[in-house]
This record gives structure tokens, C-alpha cells and sequence, in this order.
């Protein structure tokens, strides 16, 4: 069985290629159970257990497996792992064990680039990342390598955005960093939201006609990156109708009917059942929670690409 480890994901992984990859998988659909959560009991805060299979018959099968141990903060070790195991779909023999972290965070940023293709200005040219988490470097290149543009960051603190746009200007971006958020959002043509917000920081009043928000971060009902004034200012689309139960900003715009319309999926965008973008002047919005249909396109697409390495001749 292959191993592939994170850095040769990122090799792999190329975000026209996956970008891709999702459109296809999207288009021609695959069966998608529910997540399947399961509490660990601890000495301490509860751990978590996250099976997320998904499949084509005949053509592809895998399982995303993902551990959330709150605690390990303590322990020096990260509290969330995650690891992809890609199966034969004829005979359901292991294929190939993937790093679930990176295969996580570049099919993310690349869905988020599949859904501005759809609903983003085709003449936009700078995007805003609100947020310095794992999330924010990838969507700066996912951004620059689909739409060509230049990148502004703003996050809550300081230091980090800083360091953020030192290492984006060494790796040969158009990066600027930006310290009122207010600011930052009246000069974007798309933002992308990837943080763990449980008040909104996207504000409508803020939002120039043509605008297109991308809000990644939040993934449970109670997690807001935009207001209700925002929502009702939008055409609002999502990856899945699991949005709808798990996103706080779509959860909550329902319920206050700042939301009365969703208008479509990446299913039907990608099928061309929806229109996208009507006109320069609508605000679009796109609310994504993920979807193990794209940790198996894109773990589909690794595997296709990954060349084992040789191995070395026995020593006589």
C-alpha cells in the first residue's frame, strides 16, 4: 500500500488540476453518508472520532478518518489528525494511506476557487483572507493561480497577519496587509472568511456592488463570519445542503428570515442547472462546511499522479 505523506500532497496537488478534479466529481455526482461522529470518553475534555466515506461504484472508494482530542494542547500535539485511506473500489483493498491535514486544506481552497469561477467577477482582481489560520496560505494560492489575483489580509491579531504577508511577498505574491477590516472589504472584489468566528465580522453595509464572499471558517450552528444584513444582500449559494444544518450563517438567517432563498449548490453549478453570476452589480455568496466528495476527488487525483519512490539495490 502507498503512503503519501503531506509534502508530496502539496506537490500532487495543483490547484487547475484539482480545482478540476472537484468539477468533474461534482458534475458526476458520488454517494456521500453522513458524517459519522462518535464521542470518546477521556480523563479530560471528551476526544471525538469522525468517519467520512465516500464513493462511485466501480470507480473510486475512500474514508476520511479524523480524530479531535481537545486536550493535546497539554501534550505539545496537535488536537485535530486526520488521515485518508483510499480503497480499490472492485475489491476493497487498501490503495493508499494519504496525510488527511494537507489533503483537507488544498481540496478546501480549491472548491472555494471552483464556486468564485461561478460567482465571482470574471475582472476581479484583489482578494481579501480574513483569517491567519491553516486555511489562509492556501487560499492565497488557490486565488492566485485560478483568478490571477492580489492578495490583502486582515486578521485579529496583528503579528500574525504581518507574518503572513512576509512570507506570501517571499513567495513572489502582490500581498498587503491591512489593519481596519471595514477598509480592507470596501477595496476587495472577493473575500474569503476562514476563521473561527462566533460573531460576525463581515458587515453588509460594508459590501460594494459586484462583491463576492467566500465564508469557509465557521462549521457549526453557533460560528457567524457575515451578518444577516450581509446574507439578505447576497445571492447565497453552498457546496451542499449539509450547510444548511451545520453553518451558522445559513443556520441563522433561515431562522431570523434575513434568509429566504438558497439559490443553488455546486452540484447544479457545476451541471449548469444554475445560472452563477447574473450581473456585474449582485453580490454573490458562498458558504461551504466540505464534503468527503472532495477528499476523494482529490485523494483520487494524488494517487493517479504519486510515483513511488526507487528503491535502493541491496548491498551484496
Amino acid at each position: 500500500m502507498q503512503q503519501i505523506a503531506a509534502y508530496q500532497i502539496y506537490a500532487l496537488l495543483d490547484f487547475p488540476s484539482l480545482v478540476e478534479a472537484l468539477r468533474a466529481m461534482f458534475r458526476d455526482g458520488c454517494e456521500v453518508p453522513p458524517r459519522h461522529h462518535h464521542t470518546i470518553a477521556t480523563e479530560g475534555t471528551p476526544a471525538t472520532l469522525l468517519l467520512m466515506p465516500a464513493w462511485q461504484q466501480g470507480s473510486a472508494l475512500g474514508v476520511k478518518i479524523v480524530t479531535v482530542f481537545p486536550d493535546n494542547g497539554a501534550r505539545r500535539r496537535p488536537s485535530v489528525y486526520g488521515t485518508y485511506l483510499l480503497l480499490d473500489p472492485l475489491t476493497g483493498e487498501p490503495r493508499a494511506m494519504l496525510d488527511g491535514r494537507e489533503l483537507t486544506l488544498r481540496r478546501t481552497a480549491a472548491a472555494s476557487a471552483l464556486a468564485a469561477g461561478y460567482l465571482a467577477r470574471p475582472d476581479s482582481r484583489v482578494h481579501l483572507i480574513v483569517g491567519t489560520g491553516a486555511l489562509a496560505k492556501p487560499m492565497a494560492y488557490a486565488y492566485r493561480e485560478i483568478h490571477r489575483t492580489q492578495t490583502l489580509i486582515w486578521g485579529r491579531n496583528g503579528a500574525k497577519a504581518a507574518m503572513l504577508q512576509m512570507e506570501l511577498r517571499q513567495e513572489g505574491f502582490d500581498a498587503r496587509g491591512l489593519t481596519k477590516l471595514e477598509e480592507a472589504v470596501g477595496m476587495a472584489d472577493i473575500i474569503t472568511c476562514v476563521t473561527l468566528a462566533r460573531d460576525p465580522l463581515i458587515r453588509g453595509e460594508w459590501l460594494k456592488p459586484g462583491t463576492h464572499l467566500d465564508l469557509v471558517g465557521g462549521f457549526t450552528p453557533e460560528m457567524r463570519e457575515a451578518d444577516d444584513a450581509a446574507v439578505a444582500r447576497a445571492t447565497v449559494y453552498v457546496d451542499t445542503d449539509q450547510a444548511t444544518k451545520e453553518a451558522g450563517d445559513i443556520v441563522q438567517p433561515l431562522h431570523s428570515g434575513a434568509l429566504t432563498h438558497i439559490a443553488g449548490d455546486l452540484f447544479g453549478l457545476c451541471r449548469g442547472e444554475y445560472p452563477g453570476r447574473r450581473d456585474a452589480a449582485e453580490i454573490t455568496l458562498f458558504k461551504s462546511v466540505g464534503t468527503a466528495l472532495e477528499d476523494l476527488a482529490a485523494a483520487r487525483l494524488a494517487v493517479a499522479r504519486f510515483v513511488p519512490p526507487k528503491k535502493s539495490p541491496r548491498s551484496s
